[in-house]
């Protein structure tokens, strides 16, 4: 948005060369509207407020048999009335995996790298990412595990993060 911006700027500059004191007051309200709080509480563009987009988690289904993997997935959900540009790339999303304070699973422990994906959210509506989990205990630096999460009815706590929000806890059960 500010390459529109400064580009709107530039073009209005070279419209403005005939008349020289035209484009002093032209770029004083141009650039006091600039740093205004506006751009910094809506980066994205049009309104958006970030308070207003949600983080949700989920599996599809309550409780597993053995063998089976859950499938874990990352809700992002915009209340707002305008639509928001949201970064859901591996860059700013974290699959956690927890079992009381036992740290379980990382989907960012291993990762090779990340990436960004903008995507643009419609008012009211949601994108997800699917993870699935395959039963595997990590640590941070992907470190080598022997030990596998426990089953035969253990209880697990999903949350999903999208950079600087977390998701209410999904709890589901390992058989």
């Amino acid at each position: 948005m500010s390459s529109l911006l400064n580009t709107g700027q530039s073009s209005s500059g070279a419209g403005t060369g005939t008349s020289g004191q035209a484009s002093g007051p032209a770029a004083g309200p141009g650039t006091s509207a600039a740093p205004s709080a506006s751009p910094s509480a809506s980066p994205e563009g049009n309104g958006c407020e970030q308070n207003l987009v949600t983080v949700t988690a989920a599996t599809d289904k309550p409780a597993y048999a053995a063998g089976e993997n859950p499938l874990l997935t990352l809700k992002v959900t915009n209340g707002n009335r305008v639509p928001c540009e949201v970064n859901m790339g591996t860059s700013q999303m974290e699959f956690l995996v927890t079992s009381g304070s036992d740290r379980i699973f990382s989907s960012t422990d291993c990762q090779a790298d990340s990436t960004d994906l903008v995507k643009t959210i419609a008012p009211g509506q949601s994108e997800t990412a699917n993870f699935p989990w395959q039963r595997n205990r990590t640590v941070q630096g992907c470190a080598r595990i022997d030990a596998e999460p426990g089953a035969g009815g253990a209880y697990y706590v999903f949350t999903a993060r999208l950079a600087n929000k977390t998701s209410p806890k999904a709890v589901f059960q390992l058989h």
